[in-house]
Order: structure tokens, then sequence, then C-alpha cells
């Protein structure tokens, strides 16, 4: 009996997270090792399954980068980084749209069908939905260098991604957008996935990495900070690496409207469910002051 009251006690902890977020858009950028590993994709997909059941409206963009780096060195393709981003030439980004845009994105596609889900396949190219320029590196590292086929977001059109949730589709967004000119550009993730969801008006922005969430000085989880101090931990230089493109990312988003916007350990199993309809959550929330 206390096994089931247990199982009681979480559905009732999440009643009002499902009240407060029923009918609101979430975007969540997956990837890491919760797109690698089977278990952790199960229930991924079961999460963004039992979002859209319970009145939320889920919206996916997919990252692909270690699948994309695994291809290449197959065909023996040297692959060089400039800032975290991949330096595309044409052939590598033949393989980038391949592998993204086609088996990633329906794998994923049928992932969640899988479990009773309604889920289509997109990519920026599709009704015009991103729409992307050139990257040109500025100042700082690697300013002047041609970092070929990256782009970033020029603009979005939201209004494929609203028909197909007013048809109870769960969109699944592959990272490649395409320039006025027809050129196709490989873009991050994380900077669709921020983009988007300042276009679509979500509530919330959630990024799948593979750690714990933001840090402090002392290397204690900040489960909680307002925008306001997130710029001093990028000055005190308490983000480093890979984490500071995520968190300007979503220092982007929330400044633009977005309401939160979330750094999760997609390590955990059932993460985005634990952070959405939990108490504590799984990661950290960065929130408007």
């Amino acid at each position: 009996m206390e096994r089931y009251l247990d199982k009681a006690k979480v559905l009732t902890e999440a009643l009002p997270y499902i009240q407060r977020f029923h009918g609101k858009t979430i975007v969540i950028k997956y990837g890491g090792s919760a797109m690698q590993e089977e278990g952790l994709r199960q229930h991924f997909a079961q999460d963004i399954v039992l979002m859209k059941f319970v009145g939320l409206r889920p919206v996916v963009v997919h990252g692909g980068g270690p699948q994309i780096g695994a291809i290449l060195k197959r065909l023996g393709k040297d692959t060089r980084f400039i800032r975290g981003m991949r330096v595309t030439d044409a052939e590598t980004m033949e393989v980038v749209e391949m592998v993204l845009s086609g088996k990633l994105n329906k794998d994923l596609v049928q992932l969640i069908n899988s479990h009773g889900g309604r889920a289509i396949g997109l990519s920026g190219k599709d009704g015009n939905l991103i729409e992307a320029r050139k990257m040109v590196l500025e100042e700082g590292e690697g300013a002047g260098e041609d970092l070929g086929f990256v782009g970033e977001v020029a603009s979005v059109n939201a209004g494929i991604i609203k028909d197909m949730d007013r048809g109870m589709y769960v969109p699944v967004v592959a990272p490649i957008g395409v320039g006025k000119d027809g050129q196709t550009y490989n873009i991050n993730a994380d900077l669709v996935a921020s983009r988007l969801a300042v276009a679509l008006g979500a509530d919330k922005l959630i990024l799948l990495t593979d750690v714990t969430g933001i840090l402090g000085g002392s290397g204690e989880l900040l489960s909680s900070i307002p925008l306001s101090e997130l710029e001093g931990l990028l000055t005190r230089e308490e983000v480093t690496g890979g984490m500071i493109p995520k968190v300007r990312c979503c220092s982007e988003a929330v400044s633009q409207g977005v309401r939160k916007a979330h750094i999760i350990d997609g390590r955990v199993e059932h993460s985005v469910l634990l952070e959405v309809f939990t108490d504590g959550g799984v990661g950290t929330e960065i929130y408007a002051d």
C-alpha cells in the first residue's frame, strides 16, 4: 500500500504544475547522453508524450554532433572546431544535413510515435521555418576565420509550428537553416532552440546537457538564478567552456520574453518531467528579475 501512496504523492505534487503549464509552449533542446543511451532515449520520448497528453505543447530541437563526427571519421574527413563550432565545407554540409534532417530526425520522430505520440519531423528548410545567414566571427577567438556553411538564425517563421500544434502534433526540428539565396546552413541547436522559444512566446526553454547545471564558485549547483546575476557569473569566469554558449542562449531567451530557461542534466532518467513537474527539479532555472 505504501508504494501506491508514494505514487499518489508524486501525482499530487505534479498537479499544480500541470495546471500552471496547461496550454503553454515548452521548447526542449535534446542532445548529449540523453540522445545516445538507449534507456535515456526511451525515457525522453515518454516524457514528451506525457507532456503532450496532459495539455502542454512541447517542441523538440535536436542536436547530433557526435553522430556527424562519427560519419565524417568513417569517410576519412578531418574536422576542425572554432569556438565549439564545426567548420563546415560543402562536403561536410552534405553529411550534416543527411544526419540531422535524415536519420536522427526520423529516428526521434519514430521513437516518440512508438510511445503513443504524434510527432512530425522538420528541418529549418521546411516551410522556411528558419531563415539563416552566414556566421561571421568579428572579434575574440577565431576572429576573421571562415567557418564555411555555419549559420546563425536571421528569422523564424513560427506559423508552421503553431499549425502543427493545433493538429495535436509534436514538432521535432533539425537545426538546419536556409539563406535567402537558397544556401543551406548548419546552425547550433542551442541557438535554434533559443530563437524558436522566443518566436513562439514559449513559457520555458529547456536545454539537456551532460552536466548537473550551472555551478557556483564553490562548485555547488545553483538551482535557481535571476537573469541579473548571470552576467556576473560569466564575467567572473565561473561559467566556462561549453557552458558559455548555453548560458548565453538562455540569457537571450529570457531577456526576450521566455519566462524561464533551464539547463538540466539529461543523464538523469525522466529529467524533463522532473524539472517541469516537481518542486526540486534537476538542474538550473534562469528567470527574469
